[in-house]
């Protein structure tokens, strides 16, 4: 599992003019691809590494100051632009393997008791954030 984790002042998502998660404050945003060989174990050790990685101000972790996250499924994460001009998606686990996995992530989330939102998986989406830093990092499990 892949992840594209972001450091915000508020973010939010939108589908078909409906605003359908959003965070306010101190938090991450947190965009997630699946690829083939991903498991629930996989998807839990991400969530344990999303709640906990020290990278809100003054190095604190969501855990620490109850922070709350915004997950976004992304497939485009395992695309591959190394050659030609178009990505290929190969890497990309389909949606029937994915949209569980992403369900996963989030479950284990809020078991570990985080407040979590979340976009439409394999919508058209809308994301706004503001990124505070900028801070951006890429999680890998």
């Amino acid at each position: 599992m892949r992840a594209v984790v972001q450091r915000v002042d508020g973010a939010s998502v939108v589908v078909a003019g409906e605003t359908v998660g959003e965070i306010a404050g101190e938090g991450l945003c947190v965009l997630v691809g699946v690829t083939h060989d991903d498991t629930p174990e996989k998807a839990a050790q991400l969530a344990r590494k999303l709640w906990s990685v020290r990278v809100l101000e003054d190095e604190k972790s969501c855990s620490d100051v109850n922070a709350p996250l915004l997950v976004i499924s992304q497939f485009t994460l395992y695309g591959d632009a190394r050659k030609g001009r178009r990505p290929t998606w190969n890497a990309a686990a389909p949606g029937p393997v994915a949209e569980p996995l992403v369900d996963e992530v989030v479950a284990r989330l809020r078991d570990l008791g985080a407040r979590v939102e979340t976009g439409r998986f394999g919508a058209d989406m809308r994301v706004s954030l503001t990124n505070h830093g900028p801070f951006t990092v890429l999680l890998e499990v």
